[in-house]
């Protein structure tokens, strides 16, 4: 009688078992990170709000005091208007700028492009302070430049400075977003309008805006949220004009009202909540909107058109620039304005609010961790989460983790951090009051971009590399790091230079965390600012500005050498 034949699993069966468990474990690990870094603050920082000073729960008592104080309701007003009125400016001049780039033939596109990009790497504070030099009460422009022209007085501080300072921040964000959408137009649509006899008005109408309608949705409401949560520029050149960012400074810093302060902080977080929903809708709809038979968009001739927008370029690429060569100058004159010799002594930080040298470094540190640390984090997770194939259900939970910050203001995070980790019954407690919990809390802030940008670049590559590994018995680490990391360089490093120069000039979302004695530069421009340092502030933001720029400008070059290395290796041997 024949022996039964035995069915066994070949040998790279259980090792990839013993694989697949490894990365169902690292899964496992991601969602746990990510609820304890976002969900679990949140949770606690929401439900401090329904507590008064001692916790005792008192249910919407916080909410009812809020909105039945005259001067809390007012700062919510301002808070909308302001928000309102600097999104529609920034908006409307951001498009116009992007259409001038993409839509004409005038010079200097380059020029142009960065000049817009310029904003992103200042912090918001210099903005105020850079219009008190030119509009405050012994500024540039208010005396006439110096005595040799008629001098223009306006009341800066307050609702004008503050939507003067908020249209340059949110710009850069907006120009992206529409320089973006116009590059997707389908030149077929255009021939197809001309065919038909339409006019220049009614092509733009009917073929232009509604091609861009989403980019402009999201651009709408990217920059509400921005201005809405801001706090640098209220808290520079705001004055007595109080907005929701200044109200939660006040309440925790100033009154040591937590409870009202986690209130404030639920509302700050509404916009960005609906913005978030906006965004995601928005997304996935531009997705569809260029097939693969679209023809790139061919500029007419037009050299009316072509004047006017390069005036046009010319005035607002002026006006951002303006206000970063005001603070240069300023943080190199010597007595603002009655000794105009050129002096480097505002860099000798030892004598002011500012402690020296001492924050920016910090600063620096910091930014290179967040970068190092941040950039790490989010790639292995964001691989995980697009390149598995099990725990469907666990990885959806990561996906919404981890674009769950992009809803939280920085203001909301920092505050968050105080009432769990400030816990002394919490195990990590031990991380609150060093550099730990700043990088943590710069990595979970801007985590969300950079996680969509990964996500965006491993969807790009084709799924066969992780089944012909698994087929070959290779480690899904292996592949990862021989294949994905390699292949993803450009991305991985565009993710590092985000982190970086966001971690160098935010302030919303470490300015409660910062301990006594580890200050840094961005939060350092508030004590300055507040004493009454401006040249000095003005020194520390050049400082800021420089180390970005320079960071930008390396990011360039690694870049191009990634990109030609990848491709390289991309080419068929």
């Amino acid at each position: 009688m024949d022996k039964p034949t035995v069915i066994m699993n070949p040998p790279y069966r259980r090792n990839l078992g013993s694989f697949i468990t490894l990365q169902n474990g690292l899964i496992v690990l991601l969602v746990l990170i990510l609820t304890t870094s976002t969900l679990i603050p949140l949770i606690l920082l929401f439900s401090k709000a329904f507590l008064n000073k001692e916790a005792e729960f008192i249910g919407f008592a916080n909410f009812v005091h809020y909105f039945s104080t005259p001067s809390l309701i007012q700062s919510l007003t301002n808070t909308i208007w302001i928000s309102v009125l600097s999104t529609v400016i920034a908006v409307t001049l951001a498009f116009a700028y992007a259409y001038g780039i993409s839509r004409t033939a005038i010079r200097f596109k380059s020029y142009f492009h960065y000049v817009a990009l310029l904003p992103l790497f200042e912090p918001t504070m210099m903005h105020g302070i850079a219009l008190t030099y030119l509009f405050g009460n012994q500024g540039v422009i208010t005396n006439g430049f110096f005595g040799l022209l008629p001098g223009l007085r306006i009341e800066i501080y307050g609702p004008i400075g503050i939507v003067i300072s908020e249209v340059i921040y949110v710009f850069p964000q907006a120009f992206l977003i529409f320089i973006t959408a116009l590059s997707m137009a389908d030149q077929r649509l255009y021939e197809a309008a001309e065919t038909l006899g339409a006019s220049k008005i009614k092509t733009f109408l009917t073929v232009t805006l509604p091609s861009v309608k989403y980019g402009l949705i999201s651009a709408i409401f990217v920059c509400f949220t921005a201005c809405f949560t801001d706090f640098g520029a209220p808290q520079a050149i705001g004055g007595k004009f109080n907005v929701l960012a200044t109200d939660i400074y006040k309440q925790v810093i100033g009154q040591q009202n937590l409870s009202m302060g986690a209130t404030v902080g639920i509302l700050l977080t509404i916009p960005a909540v609906i913005a978030f929903v906006v965004d995601r809708i928005v997304d996935r709809k531009q997705r569809n909107m260029l097939s693969s038979k679209s023809m790139p968009y061919r500029v007419p001739d037009g050299r009316v058109r072509d004047n006017l927008y390069r005036v046009l370029c010319w005035m607002i690429s002026s006006a951002i620039l303006i206000p970063l060569i005001t603070i240069v100058f300023a943080s190199l004159i010597k007595v603002w304005p009655y000794n105009l010799t050129f002096s480097t002594k505002h860099y000798d930080f030892s004598s002011v609010a500012g402690s020296g040298l001492e924050p920016f470094w910090n600063s620096l540190q910091v930014s290179l961790i967040t970068a190092i640390v941040g950039t790490m984090m989010t790639f292995v997770f964001a691989y995980l989460i697009e390149k598995s194939r099990s725990m469907n259900g666990l990885r959806q939970v990561g996906y919404f983790l981890s674009i769950l910050p992009l809803a939280l203001p920085g203001m909301v995070i920092g505050l968050a951090y105080i009432f769990f980790f400030n816990n002394p019954s919490n195990p990590f407690n031990w991380i609150y009051g060093t550099m730990v919990i700043v990088v943590l809390a710069n990595i979970t802030h801007f985590y969300s971009v950079p996680f969509i940008t990964a996500t965006t670049a491993l969807k790009k590559l084709d799924k066969e590399f992780e089944l012909v590994s698994e087929s070959m018995r290779v480690p899904f680490y292996k592949t990862f790091l021989k294949v994905t990391v390699p292949m993803s360089l450009p991305a991985i490093v565009e993710i590092a230079m985000y982190f970086f120069v966001n971690s160098m000039v935010t302030v919303s979302a470490v300015v409660f965390l910062r301990s006594a004695d580890m200050n840094l530069a961005a939060v350092a421009l508030v004590n300055m600012e507040d004493a009454g340092d401006v040249a000095a502030a003005a020194a520390m933001a050049t400082l800021i500005v420089a180390t970005n720029i320079i960071v930008r400008f390396v990011y360039e070059l690694i870049l191009n050498k990634v990109k030609k290395r990848t491709a390289a290796w991309q080419m068929p041997k």
